[in-house]
């Protein structure tokens, strides 16, 4: 009996499903263009509404009463979409309180589901494949306000994660991020504690006796409920602002990310500690035009031709921005020359500052 191209799939997204290692790691891939052409480094100097995903004390820095954002990316030459959807109010001018709420969304759809294709008798029936999507969704509730001294901001981030293979299995997980900015003169710290809660996904399959069939004739173990979990990620960032002339400012930038699931191929690596660093820069002509470039995922791989030697690989990112009156469209390019696992290259994101109607309609009047 041919192996149905549907247990290829569901046995890949298997072995990530049940890898506590890498639980979530949609999640990990980031949002917005600007942050992808600085290789993530936005800890400390996110000042929109992505910060709900970067770090949520940075929303005290809209000015705009409304914000919206939107990002697209693809991978494997369009057969994964990465979506990401954002939108916020500032709730009080005086303190900088700002609510936002954030979808992210990856998925694989019209994934043929072919377990149906030979009949009993052995013949082929084509009319019996359909297909199913293999999706996973973030919803996102972020608030960040300004405290007492104004250099100083907080924010948390609250998440409900579903995860969905077709109509076989399912999980629901919750969890919950905090960050913190500090700002003065020409410095930028921030620090983020991404899934401090520790984030849980519980795992329920809903197969049939038809396909429990198949797994047990194709030597594959028939999936059972199960508790998946996403360990804490520290996050500390710096960013300095420097004016290179009167309309020109250069803001470079660095990421140290602290994992503690484990040891992991990252540039600083053992079994009690691990640091991921991300750094960039971004150039910024008289608010109008921006160009970045970033580094990150440091790894160390063996060499192809002597496996006792190891080289340092990393992955160099770039990208521009545009603002347009209150729009700001972005561009990334990543994975140049092809050294990184992230299968995607091109990535666009849009930011939108919504006016206040109100307001708007006084100053008409006046």
């Amino acid at each position: 009996m041919t192996r149905p191209l549907f247990f290829l799939c569901f046995l890949l997204f298997s072995s990530l499903l049940f890898a506590q290692k890498y639980s979530n790691e949609f999640l990990a891939i980031g949002v917005g263009a600007r942050a992808h052409g600085m290789s993530g480094a936005q800890t400390a100097l996110v000042s929109d509404i992505t910060a709900a995903y970067w770090n949520p004390a940075g929303l005290s820095e809209i000015n705009a009463p409304f914000q919206a954002s939107a990002m697209h990316a693809e991978w494997f030459v369009g057969v994964s979409q990465y979506d990401y959807l954002s939108f916020g109010k500032s709730l009080n001018r005086e303190r900088k309180s700002f609510l936002a709420f954030s979808l992210i969304r990856l998925g694989i759809d019209n994934i043929p589901y072919t377990i149906n294709l030979v009949n009993p008798d052995g013949t082929v029936n084509y009319d019996n494949v359909t297909s199913f999507s293999a999706s996973d969704y973030a919803f996102i509730g972020s608030y960040g306000q300004k405290l007492r001294n104004p250099a100083l901001s907080v924010g948390a981030s609250f998440k409900v994660v579903r995860r969905v293979i077709g109509s076989f299995g399912g999980a629901w997980g919750f969890g919950a991020d905090l960050g913190v900015q500090y700002r003065k003169g020409a410095w930028m710290l921030g620090l983020q504690g991404r899934d401090l809660t520790t984030t849980f996904n519980a795992w329920s399959f809903n197969l049939n006796e038809r396909e429990k069939e198949v797994f047990t004739q194709t030597g594959n173990e028939i999936p059972t409920s199960s508790t998946e979990i996403t360990r804490p990620r520290i996050i500390l960032g710096a960013a300095y602002r420097a004016a290179l002339g009167p309309k020109t400012t250069l803001l470079p930038a660095i990421d140290l990310e602290w994992s503690t699931d484990g040891q992991r191929n990252v540039l600083i690596s053992s079994k009690s500690l691990n640091l991921d660093p991300h750094v960039g820069v971004e150039a910024d002509y008289n608010g109008f035009v921006q160009v970045r470039a970033g580094v990150g995922n440091f790894q160390r791989v063996k060499d192809d031709f002597d496996p006792n030697k190891e080289k340092l690989s990393l992955q160099p990112n770039f990208g521009i921005g545009l603002r347009l009156g209150r729009v700001q469209l972005d561009y990334a390019l990543t994975d140049i020359g092809n050294v990184s696992q992230v299968l995607y290259s091109h990535i666009f994101s849009v930011r939108i500052d919504f006016k206040d109607r109100k307001r708007a309609e006084n100053s008409s009047v006046n």
